[in-house]
């Protein structure tokens, strides 16, 4: 868990200090005096919201803002809701840190609150500051979203406290897999073909390396480009989960894997010392970027975009920041491989992912059914219905010209740069999908034809990265999303911090041959003592009682 800098004892005492007036925000209308007619209410009503920013947020175009632009005008227009950001953050720890003062009443907390860390959600829970709403999905959620949510039970366990429900999936959905993007042009040059194997992974880095793939005359490109600043399982790009899952299988770093109805923790498991030491000794012999512990999975990706790396393996969408390599570099070609398979033959596996943070909402908040209204409405895009058939805004994410819908933003009627990520701005941070790792690219390949808004969208989109949904929905078993995201243990919040960053130096300091190989042992064994058996104690009953919950019923999702 990150440090915050706030303590759950400090906070609760200071919220209990200010309880009675930890907020006043009901929206410019409450529910009694706003009335929905038409599918729009009048007088409109006010949501406010929590957001964070993330790398491709905050671009806009036509003088438009946060709290000015396309897709908040439509919602003010069409269903009289106008949505205000009123506690923004930018990266995660930021963000964070703004909602924990907001619980002290240092910002107000919003209405609507998106929160990406299940420690914060727990001590969102404990200060009394957010609401039950069981009752709410039973009345208010949409049929449509009901069967999204039924699909996707595990999801709520964050926000379940004593049969109570509060919160609930950002856009619940199995997300794609990684995929390996590999210099095709060096493959060609050396005469290689893409690894399928963990030796054959080696021997192509190690000509990436040593065998001047880029023409240049001088050693100055290495193989395999990853980010080892966080994790070394980062679930999205710039990762080595990969390496890892050659030799531990299902139980990947970071992350808790069930087996016989046990539940284990990832980084303690058999194969972990073996990975670790094909790392170190790629590391040792240049294969490897010399910053990885340095680099977050977004800074390390400009090796590969300069054209100094060979491999990086992340999500098919990867692809499109990565592919001004092909345009700077002459006869830079890109192409998407499956991961490799492990040493005893066996698929690797990587971090499956069912949704990015949950909504919760002030315990003040009036306007649940609104809430349901825009939310449901923003899910056209993902169905290719309603307004959003082919995207959130004309001339933004998608143009009609001549007569046929385009996705390329220079063929615009006004040419644009790059498409306006609309979806960006909304409070799900994402346009919701329910596409999975990529069935509508699946059906494309199988010659479905484009003639729906979605299928179009991904018709339009490069054949790399086509290419690589393709392989990711083909190897959708691989996914395997961690057995435990319920609410910090008591164990855990005591000892998760220094136990995650024991496991992370540790990791480091080996391929960096800064410590032995049998420094993995000492580990292990400091993980046990030091918390770590009676964490997995905690966390196995936590599953055991988590199964036997239901409260499904309840919200009407049965």
């Amino acid at each position: 868990m990150k440090k915050t800098g706030i303590t759950l004892s400090s906070l609760l005492l200071i919220a209990g200090l200010l309880a009675g007036c930890s907020s006043d925000n009901k929206g410019s209308n409450s529910a009694a005096e706003a009335t929905l007619k038409d599918g729009k209410y009048d007088p409109p009503i006010k949501i406010t919201i929590a957001k964070q920013q993330d790398e491709n947020a905050g671009k806009y175009i036509n003088g438009e803002s946060l709290n000015d632009n396309v897709l908040t005008r439509w919602g003010t227009k069409n269903l009289g809701i106008t949505i205000e950001t009123t506690l923004l953050g930018g990266d995660a720890a930021q963000y964070n840190t703004k909602l924990r003062l907001a619980l002290t009443g240092s910002e107000k907390l919003p209405d609507v609150l998106p929160v990406y860390d299940t420690s914060l959600e727990n001590d969102l829970i404990q200060s009394g500051l957010v609401k039950d709403i069981t009752e709410d999905i039973n009345k208010y959620m949409p049929d449509r979203l009901k069967e999204i949510y039924k699909q996707y039970p595990t999801t709520f366990n964050p926000v379940i406290q004593d049969g109570k429900v509060y919160g609930m999936a950002i856009s619940p959905n199995l997300t794609e897999g990684e995929v390996m993007l590999i210099r095709q042009d060096w493959l060609d040059k050396l005469n290689l073909k893409a690894p399928t194997t963990i030796d054959e992974f080696e021997k192509v880095i190690a000509a990436f390396t040593n065998d001047d793939p880029d023409g240049d005359g001088k050693q100055d490109t290495y193989g395999f480009d990853f980010s080892g600043k966080d994790s070394y399982n980062t679930g999205w790009v710039s990762d080595s989960v990969m390496i890892f899952s050659a030799f531990t299988g299902k139980n990947l770093p970071g992350s808790w894997h069930e087996e016989n109805g046990k539940l284990t923790y990832g980084s303690v498991a058999d194969g972990n010392k073996e990975a670790l030491a094909k790392l170190r000794d790629w590391y040792s012999k240049g294969y490897l970027n010399k910053e990885l512990a340095t680099q977050g999975a977004w800074d390390a990706l400009a090796d590969f975009t300069e054209g100094k790396a060979g491999i990086i393996i992340g999500r098919p969408w990867l692809y499109g920041s990565v592919k001004d390599v092909e345009a700077n570099v002459k006869g830079a070609k890109i192409s998407a491989y499956p991961t490799i398979n492990g040493v005893s033959g066996d698929k690797t596996y990587q971090s499956g992912q069912l949704n990015d943070g949950v909504f919760m909402f002030n315990k003040d908040f009036n306007n649940m059914e609104a809430f349901f209204l825009y939310y449901d409405k923003l899910y056209d895009a993902a169905f290719g219905t309603g307004d959003f058939k082919y995207g959130y805004a004309q001339g933004y994410d998608y143009d009609i010209v001549d007569g046929q819908v385009t996705f390329d933003s220079k063929k615009f009627n006004t040419p644009l740069d790059a498409v306006q990520g609309v979806g960006k701005m909304a409070f799900t941070k994402n346009t919701p999908s329910v596409d999975g790792p990529g069935k509508s690219f699946e059906d494309l390949a199988g010659g479905a034809k484009a003639d729906t808004g979605v299928l179009m969208r991904s018709e339009a989109l490069d054949q790399t990265m086509k290419d690589g949904y393709v392989i990711s929905y083909k190897n959708s078993e691989s996914l395997l999303p961690s057995a435990f995201n319920g609410p910090p243990t008591k164990t855990m919040q005591s000892s998760w911090e220094q136990l995650t960053t024991m496991e992370k130096e540790t990791f480091t300091k080996i391929i960096y041959s800064k410590e032995p190989l049998s420094a993995y042992d000492d580990f292990v064994k400091q993980w046990n003592e030091k918390g770590g058996t009676k964490i997995t104690e905690e966390v196995n009953a936590w599953y055991e009682n988590a199964s036997k919950v239901d409260v499904m019923s309840n919200m009407g999702l049965k």
